[in-house]
């Protein structure tokens, strides 16, 4: 059973999606959390990252929209098509999250190059911060790692998502990729391939986390479709109520 170690709610910042706007989370601190207590948060619209468990707790906006698939009706469109084709010849290997030097180089050629074309700030993470947010031990948690087996000198890992599993939902937590790649639009074949896995395994709805209609970086889930969208910010004992998003 879930032991609460910490609850806050942050003091307002500059977001970092929408300019001139403001953000703060509501964050849960917890261990020993089970796959059911987590899908309880997750069709709730929390996420989560190691033992932090969060969701928007900003006043004045609601911009954050939290996105599902829903996997029996999901069919991909021509270019989710086209990169999952792409990717074909990648090797995918689902496991448990881990930390080591492939994953350390390959997390980091990845935000170097976001900074350089994207202006992100810099992210000097140790292996501990990453053990800390993507491998911390958790009984959902799942790793996607896509290897190129023709590369020159052997198999190469060329991309790694990180993933959640609960008895009925399948949760899309982070992704990242090798920028030679980059052309193999590896991010929109990674969500596909979530969806395939979850519909395998019988898992009914595959969660992208936050929609931001008015940021780049975050507008491409709506693309997935059909996709449902929570309605507002559901309390831990309220039913959540998803709605079917306007076809396009």
């Amino acid at each position: 059973m879930a032991l609460l170690l910490a609850h806050d709610v942050e003091d307002p910042r500059p977001c970092s999606y929408l300019p001139e706007r403001e953000a703060s989370l509501e964050n849960l601190v917890m261990q020993d959390v089970t796959a059911e207590e987590y899908e309880h948060l997750l069709v709730r619209g929390w996420r989560r990252f190691g033992p932090v468990y969060f969701r928007p707790a900003c006043v004045a906006c609601n911009e954050c929209v939290s996105l599902r698939i829903p996997v029996d009706g999901f069919r991909p469109n021509r270019s989710q098509r086209r990169a999952r084709a792409a990717c074909a010849h990648l090797r995918v290997e689902v496991g448990t999250p881990r930390v080591d030097a492939q994953r350390m180089a390959l997390y980091r050629a990845w935000h170097a190059e976001r900074e350089a074309s994207r202006e992100w700030n810099p992210s000097p993470i140790t292996a501990r911060d990453y053990s800390l947010q993507f491998s911390f031990p958790h009984p959902s948690a799942r790793e996607l790692a896509w290897y190129d087996d023709g590369a020159e000198g052997g198999p190469r890992l060329v991309g790694v998502g990180l993933c959640d599993e609960t008895p009925r939902a399948w949760s899309a937590v982070y992704f990242f990729y090798d920028p030679a790649y980059a052309h193999l639009s590896l991010g929109t074949a990674n969500v596909v391939r979530q969806v395939e896995l979850a519909r395998e395994r019988g898992i009914p709805h595959v969660y992208l986390g936050y929609r931001v209609q008015a940021c780049t970086s975050l507008r491409y889930k709506g693309g997935f479709r059909p996709h449902e969208l929570l309605t507002e910010r559901p309390a831990l004992g309220a039913e959540p109520r998803w709605e079917p998003a306007a076809p396009e």
